[in-house]
């Protein structure tokens, strides 16, 4: 069986590393255990298994392993906008599925690759991005104003 960490489960299931770690304290992701001060969350078919709440709404995240590849590209208005301003707005653009996430700096952990396709432009309008497959984990940056 594969065990992942909270960072890991997180970006699976699509919430943040809190709400991970409020489900562990509350017992509701099955089979998972401390292993010293780090939690082991075994994987079944791909993801961690959550167990439904008794009270409250259904819970957002997702139930199956996601399947859209994640894309990663850089606004060239926003670049020409930035030029004269102290704090320039984020012009590196992620988008995975239907959410897009604005940033100024991005990290991807593991592969990936860079795509420059003029006649079949994104629906964004870009012609070279970074594709990286669903299961690399990105995250993106956004730096403190001055």
């Amino acid at each position: 069986m594969e065990y992942v960490g909270t960072t890991q489960a997180a970006g699976l299931l699509g919430i943040c590393q809190q709400r991970v770690r409020q489900l562990l304290a509350e017992g509701r992701i099955k089979g998972a255990f401390k292993k010293g001060r780090f939690w082991r969350i075994p994987l079944y078919n791909e993801m961690p298994q959550i167990i439904p709440g008794k009270r409250g709404p259904k819970g957002t995240w997702r139930k199956r392993p996601q399947r859209v590849a994640t894309y990663i590209h850089v606004n060239q208005k926003i670049l020409q906008r930035n030029i004269h301003q102290k704090n320039p707005e984020p012009a590196i653009s992620i988008h995975r599925g239907n959410r897009t996430i604005q940033c100024h700096q991005v990290d991807i952990r593991g592969g990936c690759k860079v795509i420059y396709s003029p006649e079949k432009p994104k629906n964004c309008g870009a012609r070279v991005w970074i594709e990286v497959d669903p299961s690399v984990e990105v995250i993106g940056t956004v730096f403190a104003s001055a």
